[in-house]
């Protein structure tokens, strides 16, 4: 088990004011004087979420001692950066349901979504480089070609019960955990924290996104619609062989192993009872969060390298809550 206590409801953010100003700034910047960029962008950032990513950045610069400004504008950049993601996900996945709310391409069409999406990312690269730094530049500007390859990747794996182990955790760095990482990382740019510091942040960052998605994909199949805001076997709709599929058949027998082959390769749910029955039963979701919980192990380990300080407390904190959570 995870070597870090259960998250508590008392537990303190040491972010939770210096958020109030990144949201100041997401307004500020979704402003746009064409009237559909404003109505969806609002629509998909009031969706809320648990804004991760730039609590990131704004852990890690205090970690390290940074209080300036910058901060907020990186928070808002990556929260706009992930958003954009999300909108363009949504149409090549077909979507429907986000956060318990229609997903914005059922509300205003796909055309609307991709485009919107587009703007996001547009407005995200003016915001970089309105911090006239270029090592920001360079790490956003990597990470976000790394996501875009990690979502082509993960259309050549669609319906593809052979899908190896590592490629599936490839998609995982690529798709997922390179937007943690760079936010991690932001936070020892602006500190002007030395190399070997500021790549302890990024793999912190690795870590964690690569164990908050391993939950992600644990709970399709074991969490409900109403706690996580999306539809339950929304991944096997979408033929997407998660862990949980990929160790389900690796342990099942002949008849269970076709049956969920069949389900992927059609992206089926008429069996999606059964196919639960098989996860639950191999054990193929107590080892999908064994690996969740090696990951945040990790993630957990590396910040040692940081001094004793309150936001290191809550990185410690998030850490628990990657693993720990329902949505």
């Amino acid at each position: 088990m995870l070597d870090t206590p259960a998250p508590t409801a008392a537990a303190a953010d040491p972010t939770d004011a210096a958020m109030l100003r990144v949201d100041a700034v997401i307004r500020e910047r979704l402003a746009s004087r064409v009237a559909l960029i404003d109505q969806i962008s609002r629509y998909i950032i009031g969706a809320g979420g648990k804004r991760i990513r730039p609590r990131l950045v704004l852990l890690f610069s205090e970690a390290l001692g940074f209080a300036g400004p910058e901060r907020y504008e990186l928070a808002a950049i990556v929260e706009f950066i992930h958003t954009a993601t999300l909108l363009h996900d949504d149409v090549v996945d077909e979507s429907a349901l986000r956060r318990g709310r229609a997903t914005a391409n059922a509300m205003f069409g796909n055309a609307a979504s991709v485009l919107v999406g587009d703007f996001l990312y547009s407005r995200a690269f003016q915001m970089m480089v309105s911090v006239n730094r270029m090592r920001v530049l360079e790490v956003l500007a990597d990470a976000t070609n790394v996501i875009a390859e990690g979502e082509v990747l993960q259309l050549m794996n669609m319906h593809d019960p052979d899908l190896a182990v590592d490629d599936y955790l490839r998609v995982i760095r690529f798709k997922t955990a390179k937007l943690f990482e760079a936010s991690a990382r932001l936070g020892a740019v602006l500190a002007e924290a030395p190399a070997a510091l500021e790549e302890s942040c990024a793999e912190f960052g690795r870590s964690l996104g690569t164990a908050f998605q391993l939950v992600d994909d644990l709970l399709d199949y074991e969490g409900n619609s109403s706690e996580l805001g999306k539809n339950v076997g929304d991944d096997l709709r979408e033929g997407k062989p998660t862990l949980p599929l990929l160790l389900a058949m690796e342990r099942s027998g002949t008849a269970d192993r076709a049956l969920i082959r069949h389900a992927i390769e059609h992206g089926e749910l008429q069996k999606l009872p059964e196919i639960l029955a098989i996860v639950r039963g191999t054990g193929a979701l107590d080892a999908t969060r064994d690996a969740a919980e090696g990951e945040a192990r990790k993630a957990s380990a590396v910040l040692d390298a940081l001094p004793p300080s309150r936001a290191r407390e809550a990185l410690l904190e998030l850490c628990a809550r990657s693993i720990h959570r329902s949505s």
